[in-house]
């Protein structure tokens, strides 16, 4: 017979193995009424592993596998077998983000081919593009941390937790991240982060692969507009029966044709939505979104305050999630980076925008997280509202708000160092006469940043800090600096789907999946996205999944 059970353990009994088997024994009687005598042959297998720092004292919580007088089974599952393409049908994927990649992967599982459009660069090149941000203030807007091979998490940090369980096989998607050379421990950790020292190595994996199969990528490749024709069912909706592209460095035109076309093109691909609103502006709709700071602080100090003051107990960087209520809306963090850094995140030359990320390792001097303010349809200007309407599209709204706050950052940086304040100053409403080091490379300004951030945010972070240290005493220090402004946490307009099909309702034959799409955030989600709307498309055209 074979169960599964908890146990308890203190920080420094974690590698005991032999008190770890006996609690295993005494906990199996009491969590499962199960004797096993010491005949009996039990075969424990590791599961998760999970940290639990609260009511001051840190505990180790762990979950195996039990195997009773039995051969263990096949615990972590298979990877889908992938076929050749026989090139007799294809899908049009714009973007190589996961929701992209795990597309490609799910269509070669029935042979179908996969084209992938990609604007950026490949790992390669792309890792040569970010440099020159930080050392030469040089933005590429086609290939940065934003928009390039592996998509907007290859380069900012590969984490892959995600409270999507009913989307799909979580541990699917994880177990396809390992086979291509991620580490095991994101199958049995927590909070599974494969890290972007090593996330670009598993993409060019994926790709390798991909190309193996038949499928063909093509990178520096950007969407210039869809190919439509009239609608097969005579329905006022158009279909997409192609796409036109433009190389990014020749400036070669170029139309490519395809059974179906997968739109999963990130948070940050504004003129993807302008290509959308121009086809069918009613397949755009405005949806929630947040905006705000990144808060870093040393990692001394935010493992002193998660950990209670306990010091190298092998617990790693701690890590802290954060909401609370100001005024009717949400304050929260977002993608916390323990042993990080912050990194440039623009997308364009006229923009600052920062983000955070770590490495494999977590094991940088300091900690960091977005604090975000959430930002509904009704928040936005009305400058911004009639801006849109002009433009014959009134969800644009809250993309063309956020872009104002990215460029009033510019303004008030240098170059992409990024305004920035110390966290009490903020909070008093005064400029900081001086800021102390930063993990932020291409490197900070000092800007009150009460003076440019729309008053309805400013308020509601300063509140937010207040309430966040209630509970996290210490988070306002000294030794705490806001480095601005942190907008793409998700995008603030959806493409509108059908909820069983995945078709986009004012455009056929185009399936929007991913961030960019609205309907997913984050690594495994939107990988689990790409999945779902591949196996629509197998199921439209070719009659199975």
């Amino acid at each position: 017979m074979n169960t599964e059970i908890s146990i308890t353990v203190k920080p420094e009994e974690e590698k005991n193995e032999a008190l770890i088997q006996k609690i295993i024994r005494r906990e199996i009687k009491i969590q499962k009424g199960i004797n096993v005598s010491p005949c009996d042959k039990l075969l424990s297998v590791f599961i998760k592993k999970s940290i639990d720092a609260r009511h001051g004292q840190v505990k180790i919580h762990l979950r195996y596998k039990i195997y009773i007088n039995e051969n263990p089974e096949e615990t972590q599952g298979k990877i889908p077998e992938w076929k050749n393409a026989d090139g007799k049908k294809s899908v049009l994927i714009i973007g190589s983000g996961p929701a992209g990649l795990f597309g490609a992967l799910t269509l070669l599982e029935k042979g179908i081919k996969p084209v992938i459009i990609e604007r950026g660069s490949d790992t390669a090149q792309r890792r040569k593009d970010i440099a020159l941000i930080s050392t030469k203030n040089q933005v590429n807007e086609n290939s940065n941390y934003c928009f390039g091979e592996g998509g907007a998490g290859t380069f900012s940090d590969g984490k892959l937790y995600t409270r999507s369980n009913k989307r799909g096989d979580i541990g699917e998607v994880l177990r396809i991240f390992a086979h291509f050379g991620a580490d095991k421990k994101i199958l049995t950790d927590a909070h599974p982060h494969i890290g972007t020292d090593r996330l670009p190595k598993v993409i060019n994996a994926m790709r390798e692969k991909i190309i193996e199969l038949g499928g063909e990528i093509h990178f520096d490749t950007k969407m210039t507009g869809f190919i439509t024709g009239d609608s097969v069912s005579g329905v006022a909706a158009k279909t997409i029966r192609g796409i036109h592209t433009e190389e990014t460095a020749s400036g070669e035109k170029k139309d490519f044709y395809a059974d179906a076309v997968l739109l999963c093109t990130g948070h940050s691909a504004s003129d993807v939505y302008e290509i959308v609103a121009e086809a069918a502006p009613d397949a755009l709709e405005a949806k929630t979104f947040a905006a705000g700071v990144r808060v870093e602080h040393p990692r001394e100090l935010i493992d002193a305050i998660q950990f209670h003051g306990k010091k190298d107990a092998g617990l790693g960087a701690a890590e802290y999630r954060v909401t609370t209520q100001v005024d009717g809306r949400g304050v929260y963090s977002f993608c916390m980076c323990p042993g990080g850094f912050v990194v440039p995140s623009a997308s364009g030359p006229n923009e600052i925008v920062v983000n955070g990320m770590s490495t494999a390792s977590r094991n940088s001097k300091w900690s960091n997280a977005a604090i975000v303010v959430e930002i509904r349809p009704e928040d936005i200007p009305e400058v911004f509202v009639k801006q849109a309407e002009e433009k014959k599209c009134p969800a644009l709204a809250g993309l063309l708000f956020r872009t104002f706050i990215e460029k009033k950052a510019k303004e008030n940086g240098d170059g992409q160092a990024a305004p920035s304040q110390m966290i009490k100053d903020f909070i008093a409403g005064k400029k900081s006469a001086s800021l102390i080091p930063s993990s932020y490379t291409p490197g900070t300004v000092s800007s009150d940043l009460n003076t440019w951030l729309p008053e309805h945010i400013s308020k509601r972070l300063k509140e937010g800090f207040k309430n966040i240290d209630k509970n996290m005493h210490g988070f306002i220090s000294d030794s705490a600096i806001l480095i601005a402004p942190e907008t793409r946490t998700s995008t603030p307009v959806r493409i509108v789907r059908d909820k069983e099909s995945f078709e986009c309702t004012g455009l056929k034959n185009l399936y929007p999946c991913g961030e960019g799409s609205g309907y997913s955030g984050g690594i495994v989600s939107s990988a689990m996205d790409g999945q779902n709307a591949c196996k629509k498309i197998i199921r439209k055209f070719f009659g199975e999944v």
